[in-house]
C-alpha cells in the first residue's frame, strides 16, 4: 500500500479545484488534513464555502476549512467568474453546506499545523499564493516546518493564460509568488507546460459520464464540468477541459507522473507587459544563479494517459 501523504490544501475553489478535491478524496494514499481558501477564481469566502460543500459531498466533513486572504498583496482583487460561473461551480447553485467553516484564519491554520506537525505535511497550493506569502512573513521558519510545496501555477515554455506571458495563479499575486519561490522549501511547480497536456476529452470524458450513473461524485463532476467545457471549447476548438489543479494534486501524491527540470524561478514584478511572468533560465550550458535562490522542480513532461485514467477512476471512487 502506498505511503500516506498528509496534505494541507490551499485553493480558490472553482471548477478545477473542486475536481482536485474529488480526486484526492478518491485517492487512498491522500489524507487531507485541512483546507484554506484564497481569492482567485472567486472571492475567498465563496471559495471556502465551495470547498466545504465538496468535502461534505464526499464524506470529509471532519476536514476543517478556513477562510484566507481575500485580496492580493499589492494589486486590486480580480476574480474569474466568467471561467468558473457566478458561484464558482459552473452555476449549479449548490445549497449551503451543512458543516460550518472554521473560525480560524487560513494563514494562522497553516502556521499552526506546520508547528504542530513539523516535517509531516505537504502544502498543496492551487490558487494565488497570498496565504503562503503572508505565512512566510509571519513565520520565516515555515519552510523548515513544511519543507515540500506543490503549486499549480506558472509557465516557462507555453504562453500564459491571463496575459501573453503570465499564468493566472501567479499573476493574481506576483509578490506573494516571488516570496514563495525565494523561500527555502522545496517547490514543485506544476504549470501550464504540463497542465495543458492533460485535457479531459474523448474516451476519458465519456467514461466519466458513464460513471455518473453509479457515482455521486462523478455525477457532480459532470454537472460542474459543463460550464468549463463550454469555456474551453472556444479556445481549444474541441469539447475538452484542462485539468490544471487535479494534475497538481496527482503529482503531490505521485511525483513519478512527471519529469522535471531543476531551476530557480523568479517572478516578474515590474514589467508593464510581463508582470506575473515566471522566469527560469532555460539556456543550455552553465549559467550560475547569483541570487542564492533555491532550485524549484519544474514539471516539464507528464504521463498524460496514466494521469487521465487515474483521474476518471478516483473521481468516481470518491462517491462510492
Amino acid at each position: 500500500m502506498a505511503e500516506t501523504v498528509k496534505l494541507l490544501v490551499d485553493c480558490d475553489t472553482g471548477i478545477d479545484d473542486a475536481l482536485m478535491l474529488l480526486y484526492l478524496a478518491g485517492s487512498p494514499e491522500a489524507e487531507i488534513v485541512a483546507v484554506g481558501s484564497v481569492h482567485g477564481n472567486v472571492p475567498s469566502p465563496r471559495a471556502a464555502v465551495n470547498s466545504r460543500y465538496v468535502l461534505d459531498l464526499v464524506g470529509l466533513s471532519h476536514v476543517p476549512v478556513a477562510v484566507g486572504a481575500n485580496h492580493p498583496m499589492a494589486q486590486p482583487l480580480l476574480t474569474s467568474e466568467h471561467v468558473h460561473g457566478r458561484d464558482g461551480l459552473g452555476n449549479i447553485n449548490p445549497p449551503p453546506p451543512s458543516t460550518p467553516l472554521s473560525d480560524e484564519n487560513a494563514v494562522d491554520q497553516m502556521i499552526r499545523l506546520g508547528r504542530e506537525q513539523p516535517g509531516e505535511l505537504t502544502l498543496l497550493a492551487v490558487g494565488p499564493l497570498t496565504n503562503l506569502g503572508a505565512a512566510l512573513l509571519i513565520e520565516p521558519k515555515l519552510p523548515e516546518l513544511i519543507p515540500r510545496v506543490v503549486i499549480m501555477g506558472g509557465n516557462v515554455q507555453l504562453p500564459g493564460n491571463i496575459t501573453a506571458v503570465a499564468e493566472a495563479n501567479i499573476w493574481h499575486d506576483p509578490e506573494a509568488a516571488d516570496l514563495v519561490f525565494e523561500a527555502g522549501w522545496k517547490v514543485v511547480m506544476v504549470g501550464l507546460d504540463v497542465t495543458m497536456k492533460t485535457l479531459l476529452a474523448g474516451r476519458h470524458l465519456q467514461r466519466l459520464e458513464q460513471d455518473a450513473q453509479s457515482s455521486s461524485s462523478a455525477a457532480f463532476a459532470c454537472r460542474i464540468l459543463q460550464h468549463y467545457l463550454d469555456f474551453y471549447q472556444a479556445s481549444l476548438g474541441m469539447r475538452a477541459s484542462a485539468l490544471h489543479d487535479p494534475l497538481a494534486g496527482a503529482i503531490a501524491l505521485d511525483p513519478s507522473l512527471a519529469r522535471y527540470l531543476e531551476k530557480p524561478v523568479r517572478v516578474e514584478l515590474r514589467g508593464t507587459e510581463t508582470r506575473g511572468m515566471t522566469v527560469a533560465d532555460l539556456r543550455r550550458g552553465e549559467h550560475p544563479d547569483d541570487t542564492g535562490r533555491p532550485d524549484a522542480s519544474l514539471a516539464m513532461e507528464v504521463d498524460s494517459e496514466r494521469f487521465l485514467d487515474l483521474f476518471v477512476q478516483r473521481v468516481a471512487d470518491a462517491g462510492r
